[in-house]
């Protein structure tokens, strides 16, 4: 595998999920000294332009993450192109990101689960509908599967 110097974390609406795992992941990444491009986006357009999730933020800057520069935009077929890694939070983006991307991009995208390492789960919930206790969740699973995703990158 190539050296990632790049990663894409893709949900639905880019307001939830993956702008939490672009916060968590960049902070992690600084932690480490590890230079790497973050950044989020999703599969639909209908929030392009907000902020994340106020209880999103809420959860994530109560454990230390920076939310203050994201804003939600939509998945491009440009991304694939530039990114080495195209991480999805679950299956449903994961099938949408393979539909747009160009086939020679195809081995870029994976579950972002795929790095976890403590939990069982295959997918990051989405929590929009749920109380806090989803938005805890979600930060759980992001963090444990950062941790990997960081391991797996020191290793190449």
């Amino acid at each position: 595998m190539d050296k990632i110097k790049s990663v894409l974390f893709v949900c639905m609406g880019n307001i939830c999920r993956s702008p939490s795992a672009e916060a968590i992941f960049r902070h992690k990444a600084k932690e480490q000294g590890v230079d790497i491009e973050i950044d989020s986006a999703g599969t639909i357009g209908y929030h392009v332009g907000h902020k994340p999730d106020a209880r999103s933020q809420k959860a994530g800057e109560a454990r230390g993450y920076d939310f203050s520069d994201l804003f939600a935009r939509k998945v491009v077929v440009e991304d694939f192109e530039k990114y080495s890694l195209v991480l999805a939070m679950d299956n449903d983006n994961y099938d949408n990101l393979v539909d747009l991307a160009p086939k020679e991009h195809h081995h870029k995208i994976k579950l972002f689960l795929e790095y976890g390492e403590n939990f069982n789960e295959i997918e990051v919930p989405d929590p929009y509908y749920g109380g806090s206790r989803g938005f805890e969740l979600v930060l759980d699973l992001i963090e444990d599967a950062s941790d990997g995703l960081l391991a797996s990158i020191n290793n190449l």
